[in-house]
């Protein structure tokens, strides 16, 4: 297993142009957040990356909607992802989409969203899934330089591994995308449903829901008690010729 940090420069998304199948795999994120989104409650929402502020999310019951990148025009703040400008626990959702795979600290990147989100609060993660058809082909010589394969592609049982070290409740884990169509779209849904079986395992994409848990800290009352002190029981003794 390749280690979760990496010394190799990666050239970091903005948009979903950069992307191959970019436009197949923005409208099926887009179906599986409308289904969350109007779920989530709160006050602020955290989309972080260009392919997060992409996505549309005019519909969830959160209006105030934070946009972080450095080029993706739709962005309203531009900031480092590891140092983000916000004091800890300020964001009720955070959208992360397909951004683990361009980081060079994945541990890290999540620590600091973790330090942002609050207690009960929501996290959305997407990805590309390597044992999927899609992730097969970073091993064609002339995709190595091309999106997405450039990525890291971190497995879905991995990500979900690193969230519960961070104590966050996975809601729902589900892979889709089979094989990447855009042109014969119709051929392509009919396909997924044929081979529904295979999706969980070899999806394109990935899609985690998970919670973040405080577990607070409770006293653990001693089960033993002070045993009681012995003490003999008195008794009266009557003596004397008046004793009857």
């Amino acid at each position: 297993m390749k280690p979760a940090r990496s010394q190799r420069p990666l050239e970091y998304p903005y948009t979903w142009d950069q992307f191959a199948h970019g436009e197949w795999a923005c409208a099926h994120i887009q179906t599986r957040l409308d289904e969350w989104l109007p779920r989530m409650f709160g006050y602020h929402m955290l989309k972080l990356g260009g392919l997060s502020c992409e996505l549309v999310s005019g519909h969830c019951n959160i209006q105030h909607q934070v946009c972080i990148d450095k080029l993706n025009p739709l962005r309203n703040v531009e900031s480092e992802n590891y140092d983000l400008p916000f004091v800890d626990k300020a964001f009720d959702v955070c959208v992360l989409a397909n951004q683990l795979d361009y980081s060079d600290d994945p541990h890290r990147l999540l620590r600091e969203i973790d330090r942002v989100i609050i207690d009960d609060g929501y996290l959305v993660i997407t990805g590309v899934n390597p044992s999927s058809i899609m992730g097969i082909g970073r091993l064609i010589p002339w995709r190595k330089n091309r999106m997405p394969w450039n990525g890291r592609m971190f497995t879905p049982l991995r990500v979900r591994d690193w969230l519960g070290v961070l104590n966050y409740e996975i809601v729902e884990l589900s892979c889709f995308g089979l094989i990447p169509a855009t042109q014969h779209r119709t051929c392509g849904v009919w396909f997924e449903n044929a081979c529904s079986g295979l999706l969980p395992a070899i999806g394109s994409l990935y899609f985690i829901v998970a919670r973040k848990r405080t577990y607070p800290l409770k006293p653990i009352k001693p089960e033993w008690k002070m045993r009681k002190r012995l003490s003999p029981v008195s008794v009266n003794y009557r003596t004397g010729s008046g004793d009857v």
